[in-house]
C-alpha cells in the first residue's frame, strides 16, 4: 500500500508539472503574438508620422558606451554601439553602460590585525565593465555592490595579517585583494583591474611606543659602535707603544712632530724640555 501511494503521488506531481509547462507554453505563445502585434502597430505609427518620428527612433551612443536594448522587456541579443541606433518607440527601451575604468575610494576601515592591533586602513579600487548585459541583468546596482564587496574583502583580508606583514607586504596584499574581488565581481560583468592600499593609520599610543623602541635601538647601536671604536683605538695605541719601546728615539721624534704641528697652527709659547740624557752628561762632567 505505501508503495502504491508513493507512485500515485509521483504521477500527480508529473501531471501538475506537465500542466504548468503547457500553461507556460501557451502564455509564451500569447506574449509572442502580442509582441508582434504591438511591434506592427508601432511601425505603422512610425510610418504615419514620418519624418517627425525619426527623431524619437534614432539614438546616439558614444565611443566609450554600449547600449542594451529591451524589446517588450526582453533583451535584444548583443550590446549595441558605438554610433547610431534604431529603436522602436513604445516597444524598445535602452540603457547605456559606461565601459571606461572607474575608480572609487574605500572609506577608512577600522581593522583588528592578527596580533591584536587596531589600525585604520583605506584603499582605492579601479574596475571596468566588460559585459554590459550581465552588468544590467545580474545585479541591481553593480557599482554599489562592488564597493560593498571591496570594503568587506579589505576587512577580512587584513584581519588575517599581523602589523609587520601589513607594513612590509602591502603590494602583495593588494594583488591578493584584486584576485578575490575579481572572483566575486566577474559574475556581475565587472573586471577589477587594480587595488592600492593608500594609507595605514596607527593609534597614537602605538606610534609613541614604536618611536621609543626605534630610539632605544639606535642608541644601543651607537653605543656598540663607540665601544668598537675605543677598542680599535686602544689596540692601535698598544701597537704604537710596542714599536716606540723598541726604539727610544721614536718617542722623541714623535714629540718634535707634535710641536711642529702646534707651532704651525697658532703662534704660542712652547716649553721645550731638555732630554735627561743630555743633562746627565753635563752633570757628570
Amino acid at each position: 500500500m505505501p508503495l502504491r501511494k508513493v507512485e500515485a503521488d509521483v504521477d500527480e506531481a508529473t501531471d501538475e508539472e506537465a500542466n504548468m509547462n503547457t500553461g507556460d507554453d501557451r502564455s509564451s505563445c500569447g506574449s509572442a503574438l502580442c509582441g508582434i502585434l504591438l511591434t506592427f502597430i508601432s511601425m505603422l505609427l512610425i510610418i504615419a508620422t514620418f519624418p517627425l518620428s525619426i527623431w524619437t527612433c534614432i539614438k546616439i551612443v558614444a565611443e566609450y558606451e554600449r547600449a542594451v536594448i529591451f524589446r517588450l522587456g526582453r533583451i535584444v541579443p548583443g550590446a549595441k554601439g558605438p554610433g547610431i541606433l534604431w529603436v522602436i518607440p513604445c516597444v524598445d527601451t535602452f540603457r547605456k553602460v559606461d565601459m571606461r575604468t572607474i575608480s572609487f575610494n574605500i572609506p577608512p576601515q577600522e581593522v583588528l590585525t592578527k596580533d591584536s592591533v587596531t589600525i585604520m586602513v583605506d584603499a582605492v579600487v579601479y574596475y571596468r565593465v566588460f559585459n554590459p548585459i550581465v552588468n544590467l541583468t545580474q545585479v541591481e546596482d553593480a557599482n554599489v555592490a562592488t564597493q560593498m564587496i571591496a570594503q568587506t574583502t579589505l576587512r577580512n583580508m587584513l584581519g588575517t595579517k599581523s602589523l609587520a606583514e601589513l607594513l612590509m607586504d602591502r603590494e602583495e596584499m593588494a594583488e591578493q585583494m584584486e584576485v578575490v574581488l575579481y572572483d566575486a565581481s566577474k559574475h556581475w560583468g565587472i573586471k577589477v583591474e587594480r587595488v592600492e592600499l593608500k594609507d595605514v593609520k596607527l593609534p597614537q599610543s602605538l606610534q609613541r611606543a614604536m618611536a621609543a623602541e626605534a630610539e632605544a635601538s639606535r642608541e644601543a647601536r651607537a653605543k656598540v659602535i663607540a665601544a668598537e671604536g675605543e677598542m680599535n683605538a686602544s689596540r692601535a695605541l698598544k701597537e704604537a707603544a710596542e714599536v716606540m719601546s723598541e726604539s727610544p728615539a721614536a718617542l722623541q721624534l714623535r714629540y718634535l712632530q707634535t710641536l711642529s704641528e702646534i707651532a704651525g697652527e697658532k703662534n704660542s709659547t712652547v716649553i721645550f724640555p731638555i732630554p735627561l740624557d743630555m743633562i746627565g752628561t753635563f752633570m757628570r762632567k
